[in-house]
């Protein structure tokens, strides 16, 4: 017994027509998508390294290593600059910001009392990311509060 076999010319032809600029715009999307989560997650650990190393490097450590107390450029120039790895640094904005209030950010246990502390660091990085030059432009932001540990 023979199956009729019916000629189908060019339906491979049209049907990769229809579905590879599909696929292409997927794995386009997603590798746009990623490198955005990349820029976001690079924006939020340069907030976060910021904020540490302006923690431990205040007053009461220019005090007693006799060094002068850092100043924001200080800390871009230290901790930002150096690790914005692949970003366009005339993109990248900052602000830092000490904060020396009264009421207590949190308060730590030392030998048995409970000691507030005031003193808190503010990181803000933002980012204006265009994504490789099309579909307009984001600006990524991360903020980072740590206590003045030194």
């Amino acid at each position: 017994m023979r199956l009729q076999h019916t000629p189908r010319d060019a339906t491979t032809m049209v049907e990769c027509a229809v579905v590879y600029p599909l696929v292409f715009i997927l794995v386009l999307g997603l590798v746009v998508g990623g490198l955005g989560i990349f820029r976001y997650q690079e924006t939020a650990s340069l907030a976060r390294e910021a904020a540490r190393w302006a923690s431990v490097h205040g007053d009461m450590y220019a005090k007693e290593v006799g060094v002068t107390t850092p100043t924001a450029a200080d800390i871009y120039n230290t901790v930002i600059l150096p690790r914005a790895v692949g970003m366009d640094t005339t993109q990248l904005n900052y602000s830092i910001t000490w904060d020396t209030g009264t009421n207590p950010y949190h308060a730590v246990i030392v030998n048995g009392d409970i000691v507030p502390i005031n003193n808190v660091v503010t990181v803000r990085v933002s980012y204006r990311w265009i994504p490789e030059y099309f579909l307009g432009g984001l600006t990524l932001s991360s903020t980072s509060v740590m206590p003045m540990s030194y």
